[in-house]
């Protein structure tokens, strides 16, 4: 047995470092967190100086096992997770947990940190171990703390006044109230209209554009002309003085300067990814991670490609300084080196605890050279990470600017510009991507032939050219990330979760690569922002994020900083859980009165999603209104009074086949198409407001296909079927479902083999939304959870074996019919009309959902 004990969070990485250490050394993997708070109330205690009471996760127990007997018999331990405040509090967790169970005394527990997996750097942390750092582990619980309490205390006011199952979160809700803002402002801007008059040059050499810049002697503005009776009029004027030609007045040269980017930082390699190589946030990172834990590149082994990757520091180590300028002056030349190293420093005043930006371990691996051993994702971004990391300790790049003035007539002047690289430095190997261009950007790399003043430039034509304002773009996942560090709003390494959680809470949705909030997200955000305006405040987010940051430093106690917090934030909870109305909270709308009922029509936000109402929804009223959900792409907010009247159009009755009625409509689970008891959901590329009787009848013929194939086999006197599932074949009697062994020909089997089985591997089937029944919580202790789980085990057989004798006594008074039951299985009975039809006071809700039926397969 080793005697020295290593503990890292993943598995990729213990198996790089131990390659590393020696026969002494035992390194094992603690799959990240290996507690947390107990998720119920009361984990976090206000009243006991925010007392937390953490359990082991239940998943990576087997994990902590495996560390606990390795440290018992080790001499001496080392914590080496991630250079990071998460990365501390997981060793801390570690730490506690062998303390509790006795398993330091007389042991050396050390922690070692390094920011890049390589043999050198994993020697030079073992040479210098340190303890666990309080302060950090201070800051992670008082983040901890504030999520916790944040999220127990305020979602349950969105469930009651908004919808159920919502969520809000201290960085996630002002995130979310950026989108929105942005949305609105979309929603309100008013296009404006102006016109640009260009000229079209002829000059002998090369043609080039310019654009006017005074008209009758005054400056030309982006508003000057507005309209295209006034723009044709200045361009009538404009020829009238030209004459043909336009004369050079003035040329300007001006040489200029443009400073490399500084290497990556977790949010600048976040926007980055997103506009060159189109990664999301989430995906980055966890090619980042697989990049930094290593990877196996031949005769080196597995070794860390790149420095660890959740850091707002810009800074290099000398090691990797020397590096880079070597390979420079070996690749690009000794004119392409400065002097001296380029510095950069940081905005960020807490630097996430990793003293180094994001770098090649070794700027001698060229991404040529190891794209052989790289899958294509890994390949584009470490090249990426390369390429910034050179270009960052490049010469800058020298650009020259041209700009000549040329009149037409004695009132009106146009300029053309042009940029031209005359050295390009770091331009060589990586350019910085920008989310849009402007005026500067369309200029670059434009050269204008060679012109003096006096010269007569032949006009081949002027043109006026009509345009509109445009609102703000929305947030793609780079601006969103740029947005939040700006506003100084949670920490990179948690963009990607934020980013997630809100497309997982359906708060927003990607659109074209663009985020646009759903309704639900808007309600959400409104109701936060009119009542907990404080706590979505962007300003008040950086200034608690400032204070946890000072935690981390020692430079304040934790505790006092959630008393501050807690107080009024509860006060505020406690009151608005009575005081605010529903309606205002969902932002219910009034649209007007139906032209032919003369019946208001509203939209709300329910259970299900956002709908329209035909009728009053007041208590009082004797006639209940109509309900529709709205369409995919249909906003409560932007609806219009026509729009939602349009969506009562359902169901609609396309025809008749079969001598049976068939209609569309959409009920709970979807959009779907009706004959007789009949149901078949629509695909997705079908309207229900616009599909016709050849498409609806092919979809029902079709499902009442799959329902004739799906019994395999029955059995006389017997409820037992063989069905073919999702999964494959399986047995069933309508409460349990039963394997069928892989070499077994499931249309052979006998009764008493299928009874058989059942009572071997039977199982009840799921319930009706494909949910197993809620199991009992296991008692908290060891040796209880052992027995609960035996005894339950014993239940559950018991229980099948009494089903399956039960179901074959009742199968044997009624034998079913196999065509009925085939017919059967096609009415979909969670789709009956009181869920479907537009029926008065029926509510039909709109979003598809994805539901496993309780007879599609087996759960296995």
């Amino acid at each position: 047995m080793a005697k020295n004990l290593l503990i890292v969070e993943s598995p990729a990485k213990a198996k790089t470092i131990n390659k590393y250490l020696g026969k002494d050394f035992q390194v094992l993997a603690s799959y990240g967190h290996v507690r947390d708070l107990v998720p119920k109330e009361g984990a976090v205690d206000p009243d006991n100086h925010f007392a937390m009471r953490y359990e082991t996760i239940e998943k990576n127990e087997k994990h902590v096992t495996a560390i606990a007997k390795a440290a018992k018999a080790a001499d001496s331990i080392y914590l080496a997770t991630d250079p990071d405040r998460e990365g501390e509090a997981i060793s801390w967790h570690i730490a506690e947990i062998l303390k509790e169970r006795g398993l330091l005394e007389d042991k050396t527990l050390e922690r070692v940190v390094f920011t890049e997996i390589t043999p050198r750097a994993i020697k030079d942390a073992m040479a210098r171990p340190r303890t666990i750092a309080v302060d950090l582990v201070d800051a992670y619980q008082v983040r901890r703390a504030l999520d916790y309490l944040v999220g127990f205390n305020l979602s349950p006011v969105l469930w009651r006044k908004v919808q159920r199952g919502l969520s809000a979160g201290r960085v996630q809700s002002p995130a979310l109230r950026m989108i929105v803002e942005r949305e609105e402002e979309i929603e309100a801007f008013v296009a404006r209209e102006y016109w640009s008059v260009e000229a079209e040059c002829a000059h002998p050499s090369q043609a080039f554009t310019a654009r006017l810049t005074r008209l009758d002697g005054k400056k030309f503005e982006q508003f000057t002309i507005t309209d295209g009776d006034t723009a044709e009029a200045a361009r009538r004027r404009i020829v009238d003085a030209a004459k043909g030609a336009l004369h050079v007045t003035d040329v300007a040269s001006k040489e200029r300067k443009r400073r490399p980017s500084p290497p990556f930082t977790t949010s600048t390699l976040q926007q980055e990814a997103s506009r060159k190589l189109g990664f999301t946030t989430r995906r980055t990172m966890q090619v980042a991670q697989k990049l930094y834990e290593g990877v196996n590149i031949g005769e080196e082994g597995t070794v860390g490609l790149i420095s660890y990757m959740r850091t707002d520091s810009v800074s290099l180590s000398n090691d990797a300084l020397g590096e880079l300028r070597d390979v420079i002056a070996r690749d690009f030349g000794t004119s392409a080196l400065p002097d001296k190293p380029n510095v950069y420093k940081t905005k960020a005043k807490n630097a996430q605890e990793a003293h180094e930006a994001i770098r090649p371990t070794s700027a001698l691996r060229t991404p040529a050279q190891i794209a052989k051993f790289l899958d294509d994702d890994g390949r584009r971004l470490y090249e990426l990470i390369w390429k910034r990391a050179v270009a960052c300790q490049m010469v800058p790049a020298t650009l020259n600017t041209v700009s000549v003035d040329l009149a037409a007539g004695g009132d009106h002047t146009f300029r053309a510009t042009g940029t031209t690289v005359i050295d390009p430095g770091f331009l060589a190997v990586y350019e910085e991507g920008k989310d849009s261009k402007g005026k500067e950007d369309e200029d670059e790399g434009r050269k204008l032939p060679a012109m003096k003043p006096g010269d007569r430039v032949p006009l081949d034509r002027i043109h006026a050219d009509q345009h509109f304002t445009e609102p703000p773009p929305r947030f793609s996942e780079a601006s969103l990330v740029k947005a939040l560090e700006e506003y100084g709003i949670g920490r990179p390494s948690t963009y990607a979760s934020i980013i997630q959680t809100l497309q997982f809470r359906k708060y927003a949705e990607l659109e074209n690569r663009r985020f646009r909030p759903t309704d639900v997200g808007r309600a959400v955000s409104n109701f936060l922002s009119n009542h907990f305006a404080r706590y979505v405040d962007y300003d008040f987010t950086a200034k608690l994020e400032d204070e946890l940051d000072a935690v981390s430093r020692g430079e304040q106690d934790w505790v006092p900083l959630m008393e501050t917090f807690w107080g009024p934030f509860k006060e505020l909870v406690d009151e608005k859980t009575e005081s605010v109305d529903r309606s205002e909270a969902t932002g219910a709308r009034e649209l007007g009165t139906d032209p032919k009922s003369g019946k208001p029509v509203s939209v709300r936000l329910g259970r299900y999603g956002p709908y329209a109402a035909l009728g009053s929804i007041a208590e009082d009223e004797t006639e209940k209104p109509k309900f529709a959900s709205l369409r995919p792409g249909q906003s409560m907010h932007t609806i219009s009074l026509e729009e939602a009247i349009d969506l009562f159009r359902l169901p609609r009755i396309l025809g008749t086949d079969k001598d049976e009625e068939v209609s569309v409509g959409i009920g709970r689970f979807g959009p779907f198409a009706k004959r007789g008891s009949v149901y078949a959901s629509l695909k997705k590329e079908d309207d229900p407001y616009t599909i016709d009787l050849a498409r609806a009848v092919f979809l029902i013929e079709e499902k009442e296909e799959i329902a004739r194939n799906r019994i395999i086999k029955e059995f006389e006197g017997s409820d037992i079927q063989v069905l073919n599932g999702r999964y494959g074949p399986y047995l069933s009697d309508g409460k349990l479902n039963g394997k069928i062994p892989k070499d077994r020909e499931p249309a052979s089997l006998t009764l008493a083999e299928a009874q058989q089985l059942m009572e071997e591997t039977g199982k009840p089937m799921r319930g009706r939304f494909g949910r197993k029944a809620a199991a009992k919580k296991a008692p908290a202790k060891k040796a209880a959870a052992k027995a609960a789980k035996k005894t339950t085990k014993k239940a559950t057989k018991k229980t099948a074996k009494k089903a399956a004798k039960k179901t074959t006594r009742k199968a044997a008074k009624k034998p079913a019919a196999k065509a009925a039951k085939a017919k059967a299985a096609t009415a979909r009975p969670e789709q009956e009309p009181a869920q479907s039809l537009l029926t008065p006071g029926k509510f039909v809700p709109g979003k598809k959902r994805v539901v496993k039926k309780a007879d599609d397969d087996a759960p296995f």
